[in-house]
């Protein structure tokens, strides 16, 4: 785990960090032994059977289950969008908060669909982060503080967490944690979000390297990575994700902004992210890179950039599924089925 001398706020979530659980393999070895002789060949349902293993392993129950699934879409708007990084104003970002609460996003008809629950948490939308090509976006109490706000998103008995956003310009925000985190250019981590022209790209290109040299010096750890280059979303996305790791609620991430949430507690520890699935790879190009970097694979591949919990939401009905297949399947005895010879 990185070590820093930041202070008293950054010093609590590192106290976190270094008590997270560990997996439970004795619940995953009881998956195994049921697995092994459900009415079906060996491997059959391929990473099915790796995703019940998965949910024992860390909600500690030989028969993993999901009851309560709860989608988190955390808001928050950034200061850099004044430099044109991003198709739509940053008004935005409060209509689509207005939208999720009517029923109208697409992120509502998805928890519909597959039987999820949905919060929306709005972090103080008029009040912009600070401009990332000047200044922080956040002061060192005020990015803990909006992790332990995230943190909330447990409360309630969820036994399986999806973690999303909606933010004008947090692509670019995640393009320059991404960078900060992993190296490389700005070419490297920009991507057309929400649709830029070449010339809105050129800025959006243009605010990261601008930032990522502002910030130079400071970028070694991550939490300051966090709230230097970071928003409110992200911080509180990765207060979840530990969270959630106390708890031994497993997690779905989302997207490429969600994903830089997570690539702070993976570099911070790289085991932080083991109760964690990644719902799928977004069609934001370097998507793709971060997951590589991080040794990670995502579950689904539809060639989506949508943002708000989308791409976790439509993972969790397969993680639901798989869930009810180990527990619902019957063996080879109840079912009076001659197993290979």
């Amino acid at each position: 785990m990185t070590s820093a001398v930041s202070g008293l706020p950054f010093d609590d979530i590192r106290a976190l960090l270094a008590e997270m659980p560990t997996a439970d393999m004795e619940a995953v070895a009881a998956v195994r032994a049921r697995d092994a002789v459900l009415t079906k060949p060996a491997g059959s349902l391929g990473r099915l059977e790796e995703i019940a293993e998965w949910l024992a392993a860390w909600q500690g129950r030989a028969l993993p289950r999901v009851d309560r699934p709860l989608v988190a879409i955390f808001a928050g708007n950034h200061g850099v969008v004044t430099h044109g990084v991003s198709a739509f104003p940053a008004e935005v970002t409060r209509q689509m908060v207005d939208n999720f609460a009517a029923g109208g996003a697409a992120i509502n008809q998805i928890c519909q669909a597959n039987g999820l629950g949905l919060k929306v948490y709005d972090l103080a939308l008029d009040l912009p982060t600070g401009d990332i090509t000047v200044e922080a976006a956040l002061d060192e109490k005020t990015c803990a503080a909006t992790m332990a706000f995230g943190m909330e998103a447990l409360a309630g008995g969820v036994d399986l967490l999806c973690i999303g956003e909606m933010g004008i310009g947090n692509t670019t925000i995640a393009a320059a944690v991404h960078q900060a985190l992993f190296g490389g250019s700005a070419e490297d981590w920009v991507g057309p979000g929400t649709g830029l022209d070449d010339p809105g790209l050129a800025r959006k290109r243009e605010a990261v390297t601008t930032a990522i040299a502002r910030h130079a010096g400071h970028l070694s750890n991550p939490l300051e990575v966090l709230r230097r280059l970071g928003g409110r979303e992200i911080a509180a996305m990765a207060g979840a994700i530990i969270a959630a790791r106390h708890n031994r609620v497993p997690v779905i991430v989302d997207g490429y902004v969600a994903t830089s949430a997570a690539a702070i507690v993976h570099r911070l520890d790289p085991h932080g992210l083991d109760h964690c699935l990644f719902g799928h790879v977004s069609a934001e190009p370097a998507h793709r890179r971060a997951l590589d970097r991080m040794g990670k694979t995502a579950l689904l591949d539809l060639g989506m950039r949508l943002g708000e919990g989308s791409g976790a939401a439509l993972a969790a009905g397969i993680v639901k599924t798989a869930a009810a297949l180990h527990a619902g399947m019957a063996t080879f005895d109840q079912a009076g089925v001659a197993t290979k010879g």
